[in-house]
C-alpha cells in the first residue's frame, strides 16, 4: 500500500500544477474518530483517526500531516498535544491512522486536530478541534450489577422499567451514562427522553455480545434530585408471540434486565459512580404486549408499582460499545394519510414505520392500529404476508386530547386501518419512516425518467431494512440473511457510509459460526433453519467477501485482520462438504425467473453457483492472505484456486444455458480467455431473446459480465421497459418499494434484487475505485453512455471526499464534469473519436494542468488526472448509440 502511494505521488510531482504562484494551502475537515464525528463510547485502545484534505488547487497531494491530541481544548488551543503529538510524519495516509498517544482512561475525553503538508511542503492551518470519548475500557471498569424483576412479577410480552433517584451536588462538570438495555431501552431522565434513538442497544446474538451505549446527561441534570428510568422492551432479545398475535422466529435469551452507571465528575476533581444494583426500585411497564413481530399494547392509565430490583445473572455476552454497534435508528419521514374506506388509511408509501397517533375519549376507551403492505379490491386491508395479525392498541387515559408513538415495534407497510373502541375519537394519524442514520455519501439521476424512479423504488427498500442489521423484509421476517451483504454491498455502499453497520455485521458472523465453520445463513441467527435455508454457500460467503469489500470502498483493512481466521475456517468449511472440489448444497439462484413459483434455483445447478462462489472466496483470500503477509497461506489458496477451477471445468465442460449459469463463471474467471467472447455473446442473445431470467444471486453477475464486457447497452434495454418481470413491472403494478419477486409478487418491502443501483453509479457515472489503491485513494472514472441518456448527474463522497461524474451529450457532443478531491488520482476514460479533439476547460489537453493523456481504449481518450475540477469535451464516435 504504501508503496503504490509513494509511486503516485512521484507520477503527480512530475505534472504541471495550475497557478502555483497564488496555490492556496490544503486544510483539513471531516475529522473522524471509528468513521465517526465526536463519538461517544469508542472502546479500543488506539481508535483510528481519519480527515479530508480539502484543496481548491489541481494535483493537490499530501506528503505529511501532524496530529496533536490533548485532554483539554485550552491546551489544544495552545499546540499542546500531551497525550499525543504525532510531530511531522512523512506520508500521504489520512485514513484510519492509529492512536499512537498515551494510555486513556474509561470516559476519558481526548480532544484532536491535524495539519498537512502538500506536495511542494507547504503546511496547512490547524483543522477545527474535534473530539472522541472513551467508553468502558475493560470489564473492571463497570461499576454495575445487572438488576431487573422477579420472573413471577413479569407477565409474558409485557415490559418492565427500572428507574432510581439520586442527588447531584453543586459544581457538577460532566455526568456521562452506560447503559445496555435488554432487550431494547428508552432511557428518560427528569421525565424527558436522552437522545433521539430507536430501539438500543442493537440485535445481536446475545449470549456473545451486547452492545452498551454512552450518553452525555451533564444538560439534562439539575442540582439537587433527578430521577433515571429505563423501560425495558422484548426486541429480538425476548421473542415468545402470543395468542392470536403474530409471530415468526420465537426464542429467549432470559429475562429482561439492563445494566447502567452515570457517572458524575464535579468541578473539584471528585467522582461519583451511580450504577445499577439492588438499591434501583422495579416495576412492570406501561406496555403490557411488546413482540418484535406482533406488535405493542400501550395502556395510558398505568401507574408503577415499586418494588426493590432484583440482581441478576447477566446474559453471557461481552459487552461491547462502538467497536460493534451500527448506526442508531432514528425518525426521519413522516408520512401523511388519506382516508380510503372501511377506516383504511393510504400513507402513500411503503416504508418501515411506526404510526402517530392523536386521539380523545374516555378514560379506557382504546385505539387498533393494524397495518398492511395491501389493500383487498374492497378496500379492506390485505396482509396475506402473516397468517395472525400484528396491530398497535392505545388504550387512553381520558385526559382529553392524547397522544401515542410505540416505543418498540415498527412495521413495514403502506396502509393503517385505524378502529376505535368504548368511546374513542381519531384526531389524526400519520406514519413516522424509522431506519438506520447511516450516513448518506451518493446521489444519482439521470435523463430517464423510468431510472428515476427505479433508484427511489430500491432507496426506498434499502432504507426500509437498514436497521441494526440489514433485515431481508421489515414485516414478516426482519432477520438477517447474509446474501443480501455482498452481494448488494457495492449497491448500498455507494449510497450509504455502510462502514460501521458491515464492521458490526462482521460481529454478528463471527458470533454465529459454529464449531464446524459453518456461518449460517443468518446472522445473528435468531432462527435456526435446516439444510439449504442453514448452509448455503451463496450465503455464509458473506463473512469472506464483506470485509473484502469494506477494504476495497473503504480503504479499511482491520476487518481482514480481526476475522482473517474466521474467514480461513469458513473456506476450510466449505472445502470439507464439497466432493472432488464441487460444492453441491445450497440454495442456488434463489427467485429467478422459472416455468415454476419463485423460490429455490430453476435455471441453473446449484453446483454451479454454489462452486463458482467457493472459488471466489479462494480467490479472494489469497489476496488477503498476501496482504496480510501470511505468504504460506497465500500459496495453498492459490493452488486450492487451480484444483477448484480444474474439477468446474470437469463438472461443467458446457457451461448451463442460462443467464447465471454463464455470468457468474464470467466474473469470477472460471471461463478460459479464449472462450470468454464466445460465453459473453452467448450471455447477451439469451438477455436479448428472454429478457431477465436471473435470481437474486446471478442478478449481480449478470450485471457486472455484461457492463465489464463493454455491454452496458443490453442492461439499459434489459432494464428500461415494463412489460417484462423487472423493477419497471413492479412499478407499474404499483410498487412504491422493491418487492421480493421480479414480477412483483411476494413481499413488497425486500431489498434483495436492488443491485442496480450498483450499475447506476459503477458504470452509467463510471465512478469506480481502482482495486490498486483501495478506499478510493485511486479513481477510475469510465462512464458508459448507452441508450438514449442525454445524461447523468452523479456524485459519491469517498473516504477522501466529493467524487463528482456528470455527464451530458447533444447528438455527438459530449460533455463531462468530473472532480477528484485532493490526496487522490484518478484515470479517466473520456468517450471520443480520438484524443485530438478533446478539450479540457475550453482548451487543448495539453494545455491542461494537472492531468497527462495516456493512450486511447475502446473509442474512449484515458486520461491520468490530479485532484480537482475538469470539464472535458469530445467529439462521440458513431458506434455509441
Amino acid at each position: 500500500m504504501n508503496k503504490l502511494i509513494s509511486f503516485t505521488l512521484i507520477v503527480f510531482l512530475l505534472m504541471p500544477l495550475a497557478n502555483l504562484d497564488a496555490a492556496e494551502t490544503p486544510s483539513r475537515a471531516d475529522l473522524r474518530c471509528e468513521y465517526l464525528t465526536n463519538p461517544l463510547g469508542i472502546d479500543v485502545e488506539k481508535p483510528r483517526l481519519s480527515w479530508v484534505m480539502e484543496s481548491g488547487e489541481r494535483g493537490q497531494q499530501q506528503s505529511a500531516y501532524q496530529v496533536l491530541v490533548a485532554s483539554t481544548p485550552e491546551l489544544l488551543a495552545k499546540d499542546q498535544g500531551e497525550l499525543w503529538d504525532s510531530g511531522k510524519v512523512a506520508s500521504g495516509d489520512s485514513l484510519q491512522v492509529p492512536y499512537q498517544g498515551k494510555p486513556i482512561a474509561t470516559a476519558q475525553t481526548c480532544y484532536w486536530k491535524v495539519r498537512v503538508w502538500d506536495q511542494r511542503g507547504r503546511a496547512g492551518p490547524w483543522s477545527d478541534v474535534s473530539s472522541w470519548t472513551m467508553g468502558v475500557i475493560s470489564s473492571g471498569d463497570w461499576k454495575a450489577k445487572w438488576i431487573g424483576a422477579q420472573a413471577a412479577a413479569v407477565k409474558a410480552n409485557s415490559t418492565v422499567v427500572v428507574r432510581r433517584e439520586f442527588t447531584v451536588k453543586p459544581g457538577l462538570r460532566r455526568a456521562l451514562v452506560n447503559v445496555c438495555g435488554l432487550g431494547e431501552y428508552e432511557m428518560t431522565l427528569n421525565a424527558a427522553k436522552v437522545g433521539d434513538d430507536m430501539f438500543p442497544s442493537g440485535w445481536t446474538q446475545y449470549n456473545k455480545t451486547c452492545l452498551y451505549d454512552t450518553h452525555d446527561i451533564t444538560a439534562m441534570l439539575r442540582t439537587g434530585a433527578n430521577d433515571l428510568a429505563l423501560l425495558l422492551g422484548n426486541g429480538r432479545y425476548n421473542v415468545m408471540g402470543g395468542a392470536g398475535r403474530y409471530c415468526q422466529a420465537r426464542g429467549s435469551f432470559g429475562p429482561l434486565k439492563a445494566i447502567a452507571q452515570v457517572r458524575l465528575e464535579y468541578a473539584d476533581g471528585t467522582t461519583e459512580i451511580i450504577g445499577t444494583d439492588e438499591n434501583w426500585q422495579v416495576s412492570d411497564g406501561p406496555i403490557t404486549f411488546s413482540c418484535t413481530y406482533g406488535g405493542e399494547d400501550y395502556d395510558a392509565r398505568w401507574r408503577p408499582l415499586w418494588e426493590p430490583a432484583k440482581i441478576m445473572a447477566g446474559p453471557r455476552g461481552e459487552l461491547k460499545g462502538l467497536s460493534c454497534a451500527a448506526p442508531p435508528i432514528r425518525k426521519f419521514d413522516v408520512l401523511k394519510s388519506v382516508e380510503l374506506t372501511n377506516n383504511v388509511f393510504d400513507l402513500g408509501q411503503n416504508a418501515s414505520l411506526m404510526p402517530r397517533l392523536t386521539v380523545k375519549g374516555p378514560a379506557g376507551a382504546s385505539v387498533k392500529i393494524t397495518p398492511s403492505e395491501l389493500v383487498k379490491p374492497s378496500g379492506e386491508i390485505n396482509d396475506d404476508m402473516c397468517q395472525e395479525k400484528a396491530y398497535w392498541r392505545y388504550t387512553l387515559a381520558g385526559t382529553g386530547t392524547e397522544t401515542y408513538f410505540p416505543k418498540f415495534f415498527y412495521r413495514g407497510a403502506r396502509y393503517l386501518k385505524v378502529e376505535c373502541t368504548g368511546g374513542a375519537e381519531l384526531v389524526a394519524i400519520e406514519g413516522v419512516v424509522v431506519h438506520s442514520s447511516a450516513e448518506p455519501v451518493g446521489e444519482f439521476s439521470c435523463s430517464n425518467e423510468l431510472f428515476n424512479r427505479i433508484r427511489t423504488l430500491v432507496r426506498w427498500a434499502q432504507r426500509s431494512n437498514m436497521m441494526s442489521v440489514l433485515t431481508d423484509c421489515p414485516h414478516r421476517e426482519k432477520l438477517g440473511w447474509l446474501e443480501e451483504y455482498h452481494l448488494n454491498g457495492p449497491s448500498l455502499r455507494y449510497g450509504f457510509n455502510m462502514a460501521t453497520l458491515y464492521t458490526k455485521a462482521m460481529n454478528d458472523m463471527a458470533d454465529s459460526q459454529l464449531e464446524n465453520g459453518l456461518v449460517p445463513n443468518i446472522a445473528p441467527e435468531y432462527m435456526k433453519c435446516t439444510g439449504a435455508f442453514r448452509d448455503s454457500a451463496e450465503w455464509g460467503s458473506a463473512s469472506v467477501l464483506v470485509p473484502w469489500q469494506q477494504y476495497e470502498f473503504a480503504g479499511d483493512i482491520s476487518l481482514l485482520r480481526r476475522y482473517y481466521d474466521m474467514m480461513q475456517r469458513y473456506v476450510a468449511y466449505l472445502g470439507s462438504q464439497a466432493k472432488d472440489h464441487i460444492v453441491e448444497q445450497g440454495l442456488g439462484d434463489w427467485y429467478d425467473i422459472g416455468p415454476k413459483g419463485p423460490g429455490y434455483s430453476q435455471n441453473t445447478p446449484k453446483g454451479l453457483t454454489a462452486t463458482a462462489i467457493y472459488y471466489e472466496d479462494v480467490t479472494v483470500m489469497t489476496q488477503v492472505a498476501k496482504l496480510l503477509g501470511h505468504d504460506d497461506d497465500a500459496r495453498r489458496y492459490e493452488e486450492l484456486a487451480g484444483k477448484i477451477r480444474l474439477a468446474f471445468h470437469a463438472k461443467f465442460p458446457e457451461l448451463p444455458a442460462s443467464q447465471t449459469g454463464r455470468a457468474m463463471p464470467l466474473v469470477v474467471g472460471l471461463v478460459e480467455p479464449a472462450q470468454r467472447q464466445a460465453v459473453l455473446d452467448a450471455l447477451v442473445s439469451d438477455v436479448q431473446q428472454k429478457g431477465l431470467t436471473s435470481g437474486e444471486v446471478g442478478y449481480t453477475y449478470l450485471l457486472r459480465a455484461l457492463a465489464e464486457g463493454g455491454r452496458s447497452d443490453v442492461i439499459f434495454a434489459m432494464n428500461n421497459q415494463s412489460d417484462k418481470p423487472g423493477y419497471g413491472y413492479q412499478l407499474r403494478q404499483g410498487a412504491t418499494s422493491l418487492t421480493e419477486a421480479w414480477n412483483g409478487g411476494s413481499s413488497q418491502n425486500h431489498f434483495m434484487l436492488g443491485q442496480i443501483m450498483e450499475w447506476f453509479y459503477h458504470d452509467l457515472a463510471g465512478i469506480q475505485p481502482d482495486p490498486t489503491a483501495p478506499g478510493f485513494k485511486k479513481i477510475v472514472i469510465k462512464p458508459a453512455i448507452v441508450g438514449d441518456l442525454t445524461w447523468v448527474k452523479c456524485h459519491h463522497d469517498s473516504p477522501y471526499g466529493h467524487i463528482v461524474s456528470n455527464w451530458k451529450r447533444e447528438v455527438d457532443k459530449l460533455t463531462m464534469d468530473v472532480t477528484i478531491p485532493a490526496n487522490t488520482t484518478a484515470t479517466v476514460y473520456v468517450p471520443a473519436k480520438d484524443g485530438a479533439g478533446v478539450t479540457e476547460s475550453g482548451k487543448p489537453v495539453d494545455q491542461a494542468a494537472g492531468m497527462k493523456f495516456l493512450r486511447m481504449e475502446n473509442n474512449a481518450a484515458v486520461y491520468a488526472l490530479g485532484s480537482g475540477t475538469y470539464q472535458f469535451q469530445s467529439t462521440l464516435t458513431a458506434t455509441i448509440k
